[in-house]
């Protein structure tokens, strides 16, 4: 077989590595084809009036008119707490007891120091009666009679003084001994045997016995609606319990600085109570609304670049979005009241706002969230506003 010459192998590769470029530029260039944008399924809700009101409930839990927290009066060592979280204990029980065995040295020592002042107080006693009869006699001065009644006095007042000291570390022993002032029931232990603590350190967390109050939290658009003396409801999540009167007893002055809430207790009236910790429902009374507004939820509300309210209103003829400036009048739990921008019977898209563009062809999604008018009668929980206001930065 005849081999080619070298010099037209090399021509030949020359030309298939030049048609090898240019079918690769011929491909870079080629633009791709265009894919076209997906179509976005919205969650829809019609506007439309209301003239109901929202009935306001708040989450709560009972919790004890009077809370203390015990502690020892003199520090030690904690030897014993017989007692545990949740135990009812009575007035004068033993809760927890401390190492006293240095207050019963200090107590003997406070003894027999009143032994030596009281024999010291006999004793002056004794000489001043002597020194009595010999001035009688004319025997002594009446100057040398008034040391002998001053030293007399002195030693009764030591013998005072060492009787108050000896009380005082009698008291110091019986502060080792922790007892409860009133019947109760122990809400928190503090502190562990083996533990050495200070004076006044707590140890026991008691709730007395007697009237409670359920405690709850109140954003703060809601508070101007809370009076003392007011009258509600409250309710125990247990099923087989009555709702039961209360009334309003206490206003926080000011806001939690972390939850920017107002602390609200109210006395819960009536013989039975329920326990304490229970969770209850405060079923607020209803509150004035404007009748025939336009509500809608939170989701449904976002901002536009120049921090205005808007919504995406959609049109059916040809199943796209629009973007629509709206005011605000107010939040109402987890709706916003609508003062202007929108038409009775326009329908908006509720879910998702946040990913759509004005004229952006969408298709209606048929889920669990009927197209119904958007003002309904909801129930508020005292966390709903303050997460709506925190999601869209309004007021």
């Amino acid at each position: 077989m005849r081999h080619m010459p070298l010099h037209l192998v090399r021509r030949f590769s020359l030309r298939l590595s030049c048609f090898a470029l240019v079918g690769i530029a011929l491909m870079a260039c080629s633009k791709p084809e265009a894919v076209a944008p997906p179509v976005r399924a919205v969650k829809l809700v019609t506007v439309g009036p209301s003239s109901q009101q929202s009935a306001i409930q708040y989450a709560g839990a009972v919790t004890a008119r009077t809370e203390t927290a015990l502690g020892f009066r003199v520090a030690g060592k904690l030897l014993s707490r017989p007692v545990e979280q949740g135990q009812s204990v009575h007035k004068g029980q033993l809760l927890a007891q401390l190492d006293a065995t240095d207050y019963q040295l200090s107590a003997a020592a406070a003894q027999a120091q009143l032994r030596a002042a009281t024999t010291e107080r006999d004793l002056q006693q004794a000489d001043l009666k002597r020194f009595q009869e010999l001035r009688a006699q004319n025997f002594i001065s009446a100057a040398e009679l008034d040391r002998r009644t001053a030293g007399l006095k002195a030693a009764e007042s030591r013998v005072a003084e060492a009787q108050a000291q000896m009380a005082a570390q009698g008291n110091q022993t019986q502060y080792t001994k922790l007892e409860a002032d009133a019947d109760a029931i122990v809400i928190a232990t503090l502190a562990e045997p083996g533990q050495v603590v200070a004076a006044g350190t707590p140890v026991v967390r008691l709730a007395l016995d007697g009237a409670r109050d359920v405690s709850f939290a109140v954003p703060e658009q809601r508070v101007a609606q809370v009076q003392a003396g007011q009258q509600v409801t409250v309710r125990a999540w247990a099923a087989n319990q009555a709702p039961q009167a209360a009334r309003v007893r206490e206003i926080a002055a000011s806001a939690d600085p972390a939850t920017r809430t107002f602390a609200v207790k109210v006395e819960i009236l009536g013989e039975s109570q329920p326990p304490l910790g229970a969770t209850v429902t405060v079923d607020w009374p209803v509150a004035n609304t404007t009748a025939n507004s336009i509500r809608l939820p939170g989701t449904a509300i976002w901002q536009d670049p120049k921090g205005q309210s808007a919504v995406w209103v959609f049109d059916s003829n040809d199943q796209t979005v629009q973007a629509r400036t709206i005011d605000i009048a107010r939040a109402d739990g987890n709706e916003w009241v609508v003062q202007s921008g929108l038409q009775v019977g326009e329908r908006v898209v509720a879910a998702g706002v946040h990913v759509l563009q004005a004229g952006e062809k969408v298709s209606v999604f048929k889920g669990d969230i009927p197209d119904t008018p958007a003002a309904m009668n909801k129930t508020d929980t005292n966390a709903g506003a303050n997460a709506a206001n925190t999601a869209r930065g309004q007021p």
